[in-house]
């Protein structure tokens, strides 16, 4: 298993060489074709406080202003690629979150930055991202060029999700120097420990030796944040929203936290 093709998003107000660059690397790592997307939509016509909407010709002048940018971030995809890795760019004046989740049927992994605003017209949600694209989504940190994925933790838990997330993570991890399983528990229940030995046999299976962790005390974000930490983890692969989706984003959830996390690759599947 490896991925054949990889897409890039290019936020519309970000610098795009770093993202492209981690492209690069992981399109010659794995062999695999790189699509390069960008997006951003002209906000629909609202009321301001003073009773105003804007008016078709301010919303023309953005959409110029939008296809103009996207220009650019192509002109400059396709400077940076090399010509020895086959490419194609794809734009539009829309959702940039829809665009991605809707190309994200031709290709086997999506690559993100982490959020460059919380303009929705201009920047990606990343939550609805991992929900929609039916494509594991693979976050970088922040202003990085390269995802060595030389630690790569696991954070299980045995759901659908998690199942889902170590698989199509199989290609990073079959590369990783060390790869470590861990759960959160307080009830010490065997039950759990099981299912640590058998994502351990599953991985032994594709050639992957893998140590598995307990990790005591109630299941939190910070807390395995910290741990990825104290191993020098440099990825995260985890399913994304083990419960309803409101109920993460209402009350914190692993999953809101390792998106607002910045430090540390994230790769999650739903």
């Amino acid at each position: 298993m490896s991925y054949k093709s990889i897409i890039v998003n290019l936020a519309i107000d970000a610098p795009p060489a770093p993202i492209v660059r981690v492209g690069i690397e992981l399109a010659e790592r794995f062999g695999a074709r790189l699509v390069g997307l960008a997006a951003a939509d002209v906000p629909p016509l609202v009321a301001t406080s003073d009773g105003m909407v804007y008016e078709g010709e301010i919303m023309q002048i953005q959409r110029r202003e939008i296809e103009k940018r996207l220009a650019e971030l192509r002109a400059e995809f396709e400077r940076l690629v090399p010509a020895s890795i086959s490419s194609e760019w794809g734009q539009a004046v829309c959702s940039p979150t829809r665009f991605l989740s809707v190309s994200a049927r031709a290709a086997d992994l999506v690559v993100t930055a982490g959020s460059s605003g919380e303009n929705v017209f201009r920047a990606v949600d990343i939550g609805s991202l991992a929900l929609g694209a039916g494509r594991p989504v693979l976050v970088t940190a922040d202003n990085v060029e390269h995802v060595p994925a030389r630690t790569v933790l696991i954070a299980w838990k045995d759901t659908r999700e998690a199942r889902r997330a170590i698989a199509d993570a199989v290609p990073f991890l079959a590369k990783a120097n060390e790869v470590v399983v861990a759960t959160m528990d307080t009830d010490r229940d065997e039950t759990i420990r099981d299912s640590l030995a058998d994502v351990a046999v599953f991985l032994k299976h594709h050639g992957i030796k893998a140590r598995t962790e307990l990790i005591a005390g109630e299941a939190d974000g910070e807390r395995l944040l910290t741990f990825a930490r104290s191993i020098h983890a440099d990825l995260i692969v985890s399913g994304a929203y083990g419960h309803s989706r409101l109920r993460e984003w209402a009350f914190g959830g692993i999953t809101r936290t390792l998106v607002e996390e910045s430090g540390i690759g994230r790769f999650m599947s739903y």
